[in-house]
């Protein structure tokens, strides 16, 4: 382990995570799909109940106690969000449905585009940081560029210097890559575009459940996650935005909660971020996700980036199998391990692997361009979290060639 070890006992954290204890077929489960979605500990599952159970009722404008007390904790959601990503101003955070909702908000605002001007993503993007672009471009002509990347997996940046041209408007680029693993040295590429005067918005699907985040650090212009990957509920997600860029962004969706005054003459929309969050919201979701924050920061987000960091090292020591091809090798991953085996499809050693009690994810994980670079249509994905074990991984190692043996 690390220098935390006497501060974190992966065992005493496991019994938090009532699914661990499900049989797959009469065998232990192994979750090893943590990056399509991390599983919810029984402190965010009570917070749930609790909200449903003694709390139930609408927020914002309600005078009966009930509505208070949701009104309270959805709002104290918020500051906790902040908080958790070191925003400057609590109203930089907007409450979307997780992180594609995110980017395509952000991707609307950028409806004054004009034909040739250009955003910049890269070869390993997730689909939801790629479609709301394309659309984008369908719609207003801008065009879409893409940042080169080397056999590891890792991002060039002089790729990113030598596509900037005077009608670059954004750079769109994932912080950790959902189908590599790779941690991007996102700062590198942050301050070149902004050298151009270029805003950048991060991808932080895969980087907010498993690293401290520091947005102010980091000097982006905006940052999108998804609760139901840090330990929260599903159907949650944020859109970080500075203040100045939010204020200037005009709403999406028309509603209740984002207006102000209406009349049939027009609108006054609501301050940010009520601008941009029209209708009921996942008030329940919201106050998991804020339950979720509390829960990972007591175990501490360095803790679990130390920790993680050993899963990794430990599983590319353990799968050196003969016939199994790592794919992303980069320098410095997060806890992913995406893989091929000679002679079988992803989905077969996803099946195989299941009759274990051992669940990864097999496709191209929303990632066919990286697919395409590759030159292969799958990965098998085994992507790890706080409370996975070393035994775990050893257990999926020792799997790997017996089924190997029987596509042979």
């Amino acid at each position: 382990m690390t220098s935390n070890e006497h501060n974190f006992d992966v065992n005493l954290i496991r019994k938090d995570f009532p699914v661990l204890d499900t049989k797959v077929r009469d065998k232990p489960l192994v979750y090893f799909d943590n990056a399509a979605s991390s599983l919810t500990p029984e402190p965010v599952l009570e917070r749930i109940n609790q909200y449903y159970h003694s709390e139930r009722s609408n927020i914002h404008r309600g005078v009966h106690l009930l509505s208070q007390l949701a009104t309270e904790a959805y709002d104290g959601a918020r500051e906790k969000v902040q908080n958790f990503i070191n925003a400057k101003h609590v109203h930089e955070i907007v409450f979307t449905s997780g992180t594609t909702e995110s980017i395509n908000l952000a991707a609307y605002s950028m409806r004054d585009w004009q034909a040739g001007d250009e955003v910049i993503v890269s070869q390993m993007e997730h689909h939801s940081n790629i479609v709301p672009w394309q659309l984008l471009a369908d719609e207003k002509g801008i065009v879409l560029k893409v940042i080169d990347i080397t056999e590891e997996g890792e991002l060039k940046l002089d790729s990113f210097e030598a596509l900037i041209t005077k009608q670059t408007k954004l750079l769109s680029i994932a912080h950790v890559s959902n189908a590599l693993g790779t941690i991007n040295p996102v700062q590198d590429f942050i301050e070149l575009a902004h050298k151009h005067d270029i805003p950048v918005l991060l991808d932080g699907a895969q980087s907010a459940p498993h690293m401290p985040i520091d947005v102010q650090a980091l000097d982006c212009e905006f940052y999108a996650f998804s609760a139901h990957k840090l330990c929260g509920p599903t159907g949650v997600g944020v859109l970080y935005g500075k203040e100045a860029l939010l204020n200037e962004m005009k709403p999406w969706k028309g509603g209740g909660d984002m207006i102000l005054s209406v009349s049939f003459s027009g609108t006054t929309y609501n301050e940010i971020p009520y601008k941009f969050e029209a209708g009921t919201p996942n008030i329940a979701g919201v106050i998991g996700l804020g339950a979720a924050i509390d829960y990972l920061q007591n175990i501490g987000l360095q803790t679990i980036a130390d920790y993680e960091a050993e899963l990794i090292r430990y599983a590319h020591e353990k799968l050196q199998i003969p016939g199994l091809a790592c794919i992303g090798t980069a320098a410095n991953k997060a806890a992913v391990f995406s893989f091929t085996l000679e002679g079988m499809h992803p989905h077969d050693i996803g099946t195989m692997l299941d009759l274990k009690g051992i669940a990864i994810r097999a496709g191209h994980h929303c990632a066919q361009p990286l697919m395409e670079f590759y030159g292969i249509s799958a990965t098998a994905r085994a992507s790890f979290a706080f409370y996975n074990t070393k035994a775990e991984i050893d257990f999926l190692a020792e799997q790997i060639p017996l089924i190997q043996e029987v596509f042979a």
